[in-house]
């Protein structure tokens, strides 16, 4: 039977402002989270058929618990979603030496990454040492060096001579080359410098990476790229060994006699994926959401923490089967209860790994008006309460949370609340729902050792804490839900997305840096970064650029996604005034921004 959640919280009924208080079963939720948790589900990437299979779940309890369609209709509100990229027949890589031809083999010779531009190039090879561009440390791999319409080889790492820390990711090399004006990329596994990585092909799939880099990108075993350094008479290894040694570059054009003509062959599945929404009416046509993403990253593969166990099940017991499992019960508990003024929205999102692709697609294309939307509370990662402390962010987005939390947190069972606006507070769905100006709270119970590995399993998670979140959600809902008033919208002093507002979660920013101040929008089908929203008093905002705006052009060089606008922006610096371009509602438009300090 159910545990009557005030035996465990005995003053918690005299404070809330509705009804009694939740009766949530520790035991109940924690069977929610082992099946949604279960090798059956097999990690519930979006796009796959398990994934699919768990919104059919949740779409079940909704009906079981009748709850309403919100759009009169269905549970399920679909999208497309690029689910993933493979090789396809017609890649090919020759290489010509004088009047020697190699065709080198897929996956023996050569290998294909997945955020590749498809398509053909050929031309000479330069070579561009490790691809590095980087004014803070006074190093450039292109510096005087011609590249447009060539294809650049270069080198996996990075020099000793410093931490280039995001210089070294794939994709940055591959924004940087495109900059330049190369052709395509060819990569190269510095044996020399890194001889306890050996000279291995990178599986295909898991590199980080945008959907479409816009330039070609392959990988060269180093064995066969040793040859052409060879009869250049530069010997691969005296020159990485020269780099090292002197922080210099050593870049240079290879005879003309050399050249490739390659094709990269990708083809990308394009999916129909699934939102789930159950909607519970009030007396009134207002609202408050309960949200939490279903969706986990499937077999691993390139946002796992453990790249190793790629084709291992991450089952995602906590993130975020655990929120996905207090919709569920929360719905459950209210499905019993007496209409109240306002509804509640129950609304679990897909593709929130792969960049928040449910909520915002649902807050883009709501079933119920928005502006009817009191409040957003989004639960991400709450089953595995350590210490009895609870994050709640987003307390700034409306006029009375702040007031509204100190009053019920006193009666939530023991547990402590930290308010702070760290990184985490900004990466789940809630983000969406701000860029739409509604008030949201983020309820996280932290990140652990387990997190994006297949280790966080559900027995792991503490359910008689999870159910202690879960009812002061309940409470904090049932005040939403019975004020006369609602909360007033207010923007973040703080950006809103991703890495502290600016290009995202591939920024790598940790609160330094210039500022811009766009909240980027991760929907597909954008070429250049769409923006979800501009930041009030941000050198965007002071600029003029708004939400909705598309960045196609940052100091004079292209953005065609948000890796390049990453890129561009952290080769500036704070004070930096830059000419951007960007298209409103199609049409073009000029701008400068000053950067700022973060």
């Amino acid at each position: 039977m159910k545990l009557p959640y005030r035996a465990l919280l005995p003053v918690a009924a005299a404070c809330l402002a509705f009804g009694a208080a939740p009766a949530i079963d520790p035991k109940v939720y924690l069977e929610e989270v082992k099946y949604l948790a279960s090798p059956e589900l097999q990690g519930r990437k979006t796009g796959t058929a398990q994934a699919e299979q768990a919104a059919a779940y949740i779409a079940g309890k909704f009906r079981e618990f009748h709850l309403e369609p919100p759009d009169g209709k269905s549970y399920y509100q679909a999208f497309d979603f690029t689910a993933s990229a493979h090789p396809g027949n017609n890649n090919r890589l020759t290489v010509t030496d004088g009047g020697r031809t190699a065709n080198l083999r897929l996956a023996e010779d050569f290998a294909l990454f997945n955020f590749s531009h498809a398509g053909r190039f050929r031309g000479p090879l330069v070579f561009a040492g490790y691809g590095i561009t980087a004014p803070e440390f006074q190093y450039d791999d292109y510096a005087g060096l011609d590249v447009k319409g060539r294809v650049v080889l270069i080198l996996r790492h990075a020099p000793r001579s410093h931490n280039f820390g995001a210089h070294e990711e794939f994709a940055s090399k591959a924004s940087n080359a495109k900059m330049h004006g190369a052709a395509a990329v060819i990569l190269v596994n510095d044996v020399p410098h890194r001889p306890e990585g050996g000279d291995k092909l990178e599986r295909f799939s898991i590199v980080d990476g945008p959907e479409d880099a816009g330039i070609p990108f392959v990988q060269v075993k180093e064995a066969i790229a040793a040859q052409w350094f060879a009869e250049a008479g530069k010997p691969i290894d005296a020159v990485v060994a020269s780099i090292d040694r002197d922080g210099k570059p050593e870049s240079f054009e290879f005879p003309r006699s050399l050249s490739v003509d390659a094709n990269v062959d990708l083809e990308r599945e394009v999916k129909t994926v699934h939102n789930v929404a159950g909607y519970l009416p009030g007396t009134s046509d207002e609202y408050v959401i309960i949200g939490a993403h279903y969706d986990h990253l499937g077999l691993g593969g390139e946002y796992s923490l453990a790249p190793s166990m790629t084709g291992t099940v991450h089952p995602g017991a906590d993130d975020n089967a655990s929120g996905t499992a207090g919709v569920i019960e929360l719905a459950r508990w209210y499905s019993t209860q007496p209409k109240q003024r306002r509804g509640i929205l129950f609304l679990t999102f897909a593709g929130e790994e792969e960049g928040l692709l449910g909520s915002e697609f649902w807050a883009s294309h709501p079933e119920l008006p928005l502006e009817k939307a009191v409040a957003m509370v989004n639960m991400d990662m709450i089953g595995r309460v350590r210490n009895r402390k609870l994050y709640i962010g987003g307390t700034a987005t409306g006029s009375n949370f702040r007031e509204l939390l100190n009053g019920l947190v006193a009666h939530s069972g023991g547990l402590t609340v930290d308010y702070s606006e760290g990184p985490e507070s900004s990466s789940s769905d809630h983000t969406s729902f701000i860029a739409k100006q509604v008030p949201s709270l983020f309820f996280f119970s932290g990140l652990h050792s387990d997190y994006h590995k297949p280790s966080d399993t559900w027995d792991k998670i503490d359910a008689p804490d999870a159910a202690k979140v879960l009812a002061l959600v309940a409470e904090v809902t049932d005040e939403l839900r019975e004020e006369p008033g609602r909360p007033e919208f207010h923007r973040p002093a703080a950006p809103a997305g991703h890495g502290a507002g600016d290009p995202g979660p591939v920024s790598g920013a940790s609160g330094y840096g210039p500022w811009f101040g766009s909240v980027p929008d991760f929907g597909e089908g954008v070429n250049g970064v769409k923006f979800a929203d501009v930041t009030a008093g941000s050198p965007a905002a002071k600029a003029g650029l708004r939400a909705g705006d598309v960045l196609t052009e940052f100091d004079g060089k292209p953005i065609g996604n948000l890796y390049d606008f990453t890129y561009a922006l952290r080769a500036k610096k704070p004070g930096d005034a830059v000419r951007v371009k960007v298209l409103r509602e199609g049409k073009p438009l000029e701008a400068t921004v000053v950067l700022a300090q973060r």
